[in-house]
């Protein structure tokens, strides 16, 4: 599998990322460890986790498949912290908070550091450069090789990565945000990508086959095993059954038709080769599944295939995200 520089770093990772959000919950471990397998056999280094997936089970488990079945030196290791099951307050960035969850997380992943280090999401009720200072600390400690941010909007990422990139030497330049993107969810691109292109900030993107519903499976009804009719995770595939959906799986089908290919294939190319994207991570349900998305490495989209890809499901971007003299 192609690696690439996660942002302006000298850290390659796998072109494909392996997410974890469903393991030791809806995945065991027998599952876990084959898909874990065949994205090494693959070439995939990058695994992607946190500590709330599962309630830390995700970490224990994957910890578990590293000390016998991956070389832990093989796999370039993210997990995020921030998140909390606090009605209240559903983040929390403070400095004490922070470094104690990166230490149980690495206790559960039975591992002396983590590649990368991710901050879960924004905390408004904490100084960003206390917050930041934690990702200093973890860094300058060894406990974490890299760092960066997820689910940060456009101006919190541009501060964050501006000021940590305002004393070289001394605080840790962020190499990566996190962020939900898909042909469902184009969102990023009106602030968060062009702030991470000009800083210098690779993108991770999350749910890159939207939510499962690129895949072309809910086109005419929601297959019994999947996670829309999980009680849990449907909420989650919901808002992407709409009719706008409906269109751009429709025009992803076309494209997987005319290709040869599958409408997975043709959804996750077009999200890998996006100008700033790094490597979208793949939550799969089983081995089978990951093999699929596995097999998009030989595949490049045609031009006039992103061009129709893109029109279909070209979000409204007006003032100011344009050009105030064109408008």
């Amino acid at each position: 599998m192609e690696q690439r520089h996660l942002g302006r770093t000298g850290l390659r990772v796998s072109r494909i990322g392996l997410g974890t959000l469903t393991w030791g919950r809806d995945t065991d471990e027998h599952d876990a460890a084959d898909m874990l397998k065949a994205f090494w056999e693959a070439g995939g280094t990058l695994v992607d986790t946190a500590d709330v997936y599962g309630d830390g089970a995700a970490e224990y488990l994957l910890g578990r498949l590293m000390d016998g079945l991956v070389p832990r030196r093989d796999l370039v290791v993210s997990t995020k912290a921030g998140s909390v099951p606090d009605p209240d307050r559903r983040f929390d960035g403070s400095r004490g908070h922070l470094l104690a969850a990166l230490d149980a997380s690495l206790a559960r992943l039975g591992t002396d550091y983590v590649d990368v280090w991710h901050i879960h999401a924004y905390d408004p009720d904490t100084p960003l450069e206390e917050t930041l200072h934690a990702l200093d600390l973890a860094v300058g400690s060894g406990r974490a090789r890299y760092a960066g941010v997820s689910n940060f909007c456009g101006w919190q990422l541009a501060k964050a990565a501006t000021w940590q990139l305002a004393a070289p030497g001394v605080r840790t330049r962020l190499a990566s945000t996190q962020m939900e993107y898909s042909l469902l969810q184009r969102g990023v691109e009106r602030e968060v990508l062009p702030a991470a292109l000009d800083l210098g900030v690779g993108l991770l993107p999350s749910s890159p086959l939207g939510r499962g519903v690129l895949t072309g499976k809910y086109r005419h009804t929601t297959p019994p095993d999947s996670r829309g009719a999980s009680e849990h995770l449907a909420p989650f595939v919901e808002p992407y059954l709409d009719d706008t959906a409906t269109r751009i799986v429709d025009a992803v089908t076309t494209a997987a038709d005319g290709l040869a290919v599958t409408p997975l294939q043709v959804a996750l190319a077009w999200v890998r080769d996006r100008p700033g994207v790094a490597a979208p991570i793949v939550g799969a349900r089983n081995a089978q599944q990951l093999t699929a998305a596995l097999s998009v490495e030989a595949l490049s989209l045609p031009d006039e295939i992103c061009r129709a890809l893109d029109d279909v499901s070209a979000p409204v971007h007006r003032y100011p995200d344009h050009d105030w003299s064109t408008l």
